[in-house]
């Protein structure tokens, strides 16, 4: 049964051992990882006793759960014992299928030849076309569906090539098919938060618009698309952040939208009913293809 206890335990144990969960990480919450996978919060907090039962997680007051170790703490005895009742299982449900000795001979061997697997999704990129896209990328498909991945610039072929899997924007996938045999390639649907753009247009009498970036190389890409989908008739002024300063037109526009990446020190400056903070929402079907990559196996 996908998304039981079990089969949550299962995938986050074995992305434990594979170090994308690292030791000191706090997880996902029981309610966040949830409502990514679409289960109950107390299944997801079943799943995680499991875990700390193995000393693999452990909770932390106001913290949550917490990676402890990157492998069990079972002995040899005890994991040897775990792997016979499954193997014993397995078998029998292979049997009842009708399998006989040879077949499952055959598709033992053939497993064990793919066990190297879990490296391969080791490591995980999200493109964009600049650092800062990619990394409001990263973070909405952590946030939403509870895979985590650095954020790389498009143009740095020389870093992505070493990563086992990369999240790309579904408008640069022509640069990376080439990549597709070396690299496992998962195209990504995306849009701007409704909501998000909805509180921009409906600010009655706005004259202009102020966008705050952390890099200047986002500002262009960010206007194109908000003109497009809003068709705002009004003026748009932007800058990037530059040490601990905002640019001097946050001061007099009347409403400022702002990045994830400059959002700290907008935050810091700006009063909640000026600003606006974008965010990406992954479509529904980007969603279930990188679930099934990475969860439901």
């Amino acid at each position: 049964m996908k998304h039981s206890s079990k089969h949550i335990s299962d995938r986050i144990r074995l992305m434990i051992a594979t170090k994308q969960f690292q030791v000191g990480e706090i997880l996902p919450s029981t309610r966040e990882l949830g409502r990514q996978l679409n289960a109950s919060f107390h299944t997801v907090r079943k799943a995680y006793h499991l875990l700390a039962d193995e000393g693999l997680i452990v909770p932390e007051q106001g913290r949550g759960f917490v990676v402890k170790r990157q492998s069990t703490s079972l002995d040899k005895s005890e994991r040897l014992e775990m792997g016979t009742i499954k193997m014993q299982g397995l078998l029998e449900e292979l049997i009842g299928y009708g399998l006989d000795e040879a077949e499952i001979e055959a598709i033992f061997e053939e497993q064990i030849s793919f066990m190297e697997w879990p490296d391969r999704i080791q490591s995980i990129a999200t493109v964009g076309e600049t650092s800062e896209l990619a990394r409001l990328l990263s973070d909405s498909i952590r946030e939403q569906i509870g895979v985590k991945s650095d954020a790389i610039h498009s143009a740095d072929k020389e870093s992505l090539i070493h990563y086992d899997a990369l999240f790309v924007p579904i408008q640069l996938m022509g640069e990376f098919r080439e990549y597709s045999e070396s690299v496992r390639i998962l195209p990504v649907i995306f849009h701007y938060d409704a909501d998000v753009l909805l509180s921009i247009v409906d600010r009655a009498g706005i004259d202009a618009i102020g966008l705050v970036t952390n890099e200047e190389d986002s500002i262009t890409k960010i206007i194109s698309e908000l003109k497009q989908l809003m068709h705002f008739e009004g003026a748009f002024v932007a800058g990037a952040t530059y040490g601990k300063s905002l640019p001097l037109f946050v001061r007099n526009t009347d409403l400022i939208v702002y990045t994830p990446g400059s959002a700290r020190m907008v935050e810091e400056k700006v009063p909640e009913r000026r600003r606006v903070k974008l965010r990406y929402i992954i479509s529904e079907k980007s969603a279930e293809a990188i679930r099934a990559e990475l969860w439901d196996q």
